[in-house]
C-alpha cells in the first residue's frame, strides 16, 4: 500500500482522460479505468510515500498555502517500464515549485518517498496503463495523440490510498 498526494483535474479534463480509457479498454489495452480496485481517477500525482503516518501527511499538507487551479497542458505520451503509458503535463515552474513544497512538507513528516518523486527525477504524469504488454504501447500512444494537446486544469486534490482507492479530500490546493 503506498499513499499519494494528488492533483485532481476539473470536470472537463477528467471527462476526457475517462474517455480515453474508456476507448483504450475497448481497443483490448487495460487501463485504470478496470486496474487493482477499479476506483482510480485520473490525477497527477506530486508524491508517493511508502511508507508514513496518514495524519501527520495531512496535517503536513494542509498547513500548506492554498494555491490557485494550475493550468496543465498535455502535449505529449511517455512510455515507462513495466507496460506503463501516461500523459504528459508541460513542466512549469509553478507546477515544479508546488510539487517540491508538497515533498518537502510529507518528508518532513519521516515518510518515505518513493524515489521517481524526489525532485529532480519526478516526471508529471497522468497514467493511462499500468502492466500493458509493450506490443500494445504504440497502439495506446496512438490513441492518446487522439486528444491530444489537452489543456486543463488541477482544481482540488486529495491523499488517495493506491491500495484501496480510499480518497481523502484536502481543504486546499497545493
Amino acid at each position: 500500500m503506498a499513499l499519494a498526494v494528488c492533483l485532481l483535474l476539473d470536470p472537463d479534463t477528467d471527462h476526457a482522460v475517462r474517455r480515453l480509457w474508456s476507448g483504450l479498454e475497448a481497443a483490448g489495452i487495460p487501463t485504470l479505468l478496470t486496474h487493482t480496485h477499479r476506483r482510480h481517477v485520473p490525477h497527477v500525482s506530486y508524491a508517493v510515500l511508502r511508507t508514513f503516518d496518514e495524519d501527520r501527511v495531512a496535517a503536513a499538507v494542509d498547513a500548506l498555502p492554498d494555491g490557485p487551479p494550475l493550468a496543465l497542458r498535455f502535449d505529449t505520451v511517455g512510455l515507462f517500464p513495466r507496460g506503463r503509458a501516461a500523459l504528459l503535463p508541460a513542466v512549469t515552474p509553478a507546477l515544479l515549485a508546488r510539487q517540491e513544497a508538497v515533498v518537502e512538507a510529507v518528508t518532513g513528516t519521516g515518510a518515505d518517498l518513493h524515489w521517481h518523486y524526489r525532485p529532480g527525477r519526478w516526471v508529471p504524469h497522468c497514467s493511462l496503463t499500468t502492466g500493458t504488454s509493450q506490443d500494445l504501447l504504440p497502439t495506446a500512444a496512438v490513441h492518446a495523440f487522439d486528444v491530444l494537446p489537452l489543456e486543463g486544469r488541477a482544481v482540488r486534490a486529495a491523499l488517495i490510498d493506491s491500495g484501496t482507492g480510499r480518497h481523502v479530500p484536502l481543504p486546499n490546493l497545493p
